[in-house]
């Protein structure tokens, strides 16, 4: 998987959040985080919500959060 739309996936497995304030946090542009998202919308890993202006995205579903948590267990149990 792409390192940035893994850290997208993290950041989203907190809480919800849109473009500008993902772009922020991973210090790129939104146009760039944008076309990150839209992947991780075909991928039905994310979904999108509007919100005024803004579009507020999330992960799809429960089942996407359990994958990472466990993914990730998994990667720090076999690097010890």
């Amino acid at each position: 998987m792409n390192p940035t739309r893994l850290r997208i996936l993290l950041l989203l497995s907190k809480k919800d959040m849109c473009v500008g304030k993902i772009a922020e946090i991973l210090r790129m542009d939104q146009s760039a985080v944008s076309a990150q998202l839209k992947v991780l919308r075909h991928l039905n890993l994310v979904k999108a919500k509007r919100h005024g202006r803004y579009m507020r995205y999330k992960l799809n579903n429960k089942h996407v959060r359990n994958i990472l948590r466990e993914g990730f267990k998994y990667v720090l149990k076999t690097s010890q």
